[in-house]
């Protein structure tokens, strides 16, 4: 027995052994799945950015690369027939009655005695046909002269007009189209002048150019604080924002608008401090402001609110990809209520707000708990669970469609807005200076408004360079 002894404990010795080993060997089969479960949330994660474009997210469509699928529209679309529409008024090419000039065409010659044919002889018309073309473009040029004459013994003068101010300059006309083809229409500052130099036969340099556009930003000073006061009064009014390029730097172009006003400011920050800053309309509004979900808007409570669901279903959109039934049950309700008879009331309403909140409830057993993260930082949540935050939070602005008459389903008006503010970016790839980012905000947004109230555009900014009396009120 006591020569076993000695076995015994080797046995002892190796089983402790191996138990340890087996301990360790857990433990890193416990770290391995761990590290393996992080692996493939953070592959998952991966797959879901590289599979977001523009159709179920807030990506651009610019964003999607040359390899585009076909668009889908957010919205549901009215299946309606090519062409014009019935009661959709043409813009056929029409004859006038009194043309600029008229050019007769007869025969050279008879044809039987070969009698040459004059242009006056008497004849009569058997055919007409009208071609409208662009004269040969010139500039006219008007000479201003300052009089004097001597009444009651005194020697008294006239004097130039408001816009007169050198001896040699271009008017106000040349100034109007400078500034549309520069904001309206893109154009770089050199190929301005090339054109010009081809219309007109003069070398128009970029710095006439600067200067016209500086003018306008000062002229149109009055006109922009008309339109702020308009959309203040404004029971519904769109807002949203967009990142400039700027001397270098990345700032923020805003917009306040309606279907007849535009207003843009740049500002260099995005949210609150932008939002309160001098050019701000939201910090004086008091109707219904539509926007997205960026936190910033909803801190202006003497608002009512009104969400963008373009935005939202796009999310919707991108979670159902992923397999979510809830998002599919919010994307199916949003659009349900889109297509009924708005705004919706009694039983209809309540109906509705009941089904949005119990698919919220479903939402929230369905996606994860914030994940903790260690020291300080909030939660990290899911796409799903953020999305689901911003649809409780804001459940009124959100159902604001529905249950609220005049409450657009989509910011589209502001997106709109500022959509040429980014081709003039791609075209320029930039402004040089703010105060340039400045006045283009400016004069686009005017040009904007008129589009807006169908009003020409060049004769307006003719107009304002005249220092005419210039009046962008709807109706007006």
């Amino acid at each position: 027995m006591a020569e076993q002894l000695p076995e015994v404990e080797v046995l002892l010795k190796r089983l402790a052994s191996l138990e340890a080993q087996i301990a360790r060997l857990q433990g890193e089969v416990a770290d391995l799945r761990a590290e393996n479960t992080r692996l493939q949330a953070e592959n998952d994660e991966l797959r879901r950015r590289l599979g977001l474009n523009s159709q179920n997210s807030h990506k651009p469509p610019s964003s999607d690369g040359y390899r585009k699928k076909r668009i889908q529209p957010a919205l549901p679309k009215d299946k309606k027939p090519r062409g014009g529409q019935p009661g959709h008024s043409g813009r056929t090419l029409q004859a006038v009655a009194k043309p600029d000039q008229v050019r007769v065409h007869l025969p050279e010659r008879c044809a039987v005695c070969g009698r040459a044919i004059s242009a006056d002889e008497p004849h009569e018309v058997v055919g007409k046909r009208q071609v409208f073309d662009v004269p040969e473009p010139r500039l006219a040029v008007t000479e201003h002269r300052v009089g004097q004459i001597t009444c009651c013994g005194q020697a008294q003068r006239g004097i130039y007009p408001a816009d007169v101010t050198a001896s040699v300059q271009y008017g106000a006309g040349v100034r109007a189209l400078v500034t549309q083809l520069s904001v309206d229409h893109k154009m770089p500052l050199e190929q301005i002048s090339g054109l010009f130099a081809d219309l007109f036969g003069y070398a128009l340099n970029s710095q006439t150019v600067e200067q016209a556009l500086e003018q306008g930003y000062e002229l149109a000073a009055t006109v922009e604080a008309t339109t702020i006061e308009q959309l203040k009064r404004a029971e519904v009014a769109h807002f949203d924002e967009t990142g400039l390029r700027v001397a270098g730097r990345v700032r923020w172009l805003h917009t306040a608008s309606t279907s007849l006003y535009t207003h843009l400011f740049v500002h260099a920050r995005r949210g609150g401090e932008a939002l309160r800053s001098a050019a701000s309309v939201l910090k004086d509004f008091g109707g219904r402001a539509i926007h997205d979900c960026l936190p910033a808007y909803y801190q202006f409570e003497q608002a009512n609110h009104g969400a963008c669901l373009a935005h939202i279903v796009r999310e919707l959109h991108g979670l159902v990809e992923h397999g979510s039934a809830w998002a599919e049950a919010m994307r199916r309700l949003l659009l349900d209520l889109y297509r009924q008879a708005r705004p919706l009331s009694g039983e209809a309403a309540t109906t509705a707000r009941k089904r949005y909140q119990q698919i919220l409830s479903e939402a929230e057993l369905a996606e994860p708990p914030p994940e903790q993260k260690a020291g300080r930082g909030r939660p990290r949540s899911t796409p799903g669970r953020n999305l689901l935050r911003r649809l409780k939070e804001y459940e009124e602005a959100v159902l604001a469609f529905a249950l609220v008459a005049g409450v657009p389903f989509t910011n589209n008006q502001a997106e709109r807005d500022l959509r040429p503010a980014k081709v003039k970016q791609k075209v320029s790839g930039g402004f040089r200076t703010e105060h340039g980012a400045a006045v283009y905000a400016r004069l686009q947004a005017m040009i904007s408004t008129c589009r807006k109230q169908g009003r020409n555009v060049f004769a307006t900014l003719r107009d304002l360079f005249a220092r005419q009396p210039v009046s962008l009120l709807a109706g007006g």
